[in-house]
């Protein structure tokens, strides 16, 4: 699935504020389909909703209106509803959000990912629409999430899930070196150690698990290990150079 086949349907919104927030959190994350089920504002609101969307008008512009929640998702194979609560009638068992991102990644689209009304939710009604029910894990003293911050969840972990294809595509992004460059680097440090005459009485293959195990447990980067690996080594050469 590409995140072109997410389809966001808000069901009954009730302010025109949070759908304008909704089409920026949604073009923040590169998902640009939205519909709109029996909104409960007026199109006067329209300036309201252009002007929280920011620069993600386009969005808006591009969004589907229909009359009921089937109407708006007769078309899509896989139907999400997102909801807090839980019951007889609203599915037994939710899967988080990070959770749907993961099974959609192998999943063929489209996909309908479906929002309640600002203060109700999804109505019984609108579950049973749903062929899979989600929720935000989050305080259980505090579960209710603002519309469009719900959204801007849910979109992330898409893009993660859907778009993101590897941890080096953002420059300077830290990223942990892997294990097998870091042994070398550690056997890089020890030789200078041995170089220094450190292992008269330590044992260097003890020191060499002391260095990994401190150095993984840091999570340091390619460049931070080969940094401290030259720190080493300029210090053994200079005892050599100058004993």
């Amino acid at each position: 699935m590409n995140l072109s086949d997410i389809i966001i349907v808000l069901s009954r919104p009730g302010e025109a504020g949070n759908v304008g927030a909704v089409c920026r959190a949604m073009k923040n994350m590169g998902i640009s389909r939205l519909r709109l089920a029996a909104a409960l504002f007026n199109d006067e609101d329209e300036e309201t909703i252009t002007t929280r969307a920011v620069h993600a008008a386009d969005v808006w512009e591009k969004a589907e209106t229909f009359d009921t929640l089937a109407e708006a998702v007769k078309d899509c194979p896989l139907v999400i509803g997102t909801t807090r609560r839980r019951g007889r009638n609203r599915k037994r068992i939710t899967m988080a959000s990070n959770e749907i991102a993961t099974l959609l990644r192998d999943h063929p689209g489209p996909a309908a990912l479906v929002f309640g009304n600002e203060r109700a939710g999804l109505e019984e009604s609108e579950i049973e629409l749903c062929h899979i029910a989600s929720h935000v894990p989050a305080n259980s003293k505090f579960p209710s999430l603002n519309l469009s911050h719900a959204v801007q969840i849910y979109t992330y972990e898409l893009f993660q899930s859907l778009a993101v294809k590897s941890k080096n595509n953002v420059k300077g992004q830290w990223v942990p070196i892997e294990k097998k460059a870091l042994k070398v680097i550690v056997k890089k440090i020890t030789a200078n150690l041995k170089l220094l005459g450190f292992y008269t009485k330590v044992d260097q293959n003890e020191q060499e698990q002391f260095f990994y195990d401190i150095f993984s447990r840091a999570a340091l980067t390619k460049r931070e290990s080969e940094y401290f690996a030259e720190i080493i080594s300029k210090a053994a050469h200079l005892a050599v150079k100058n004993p």
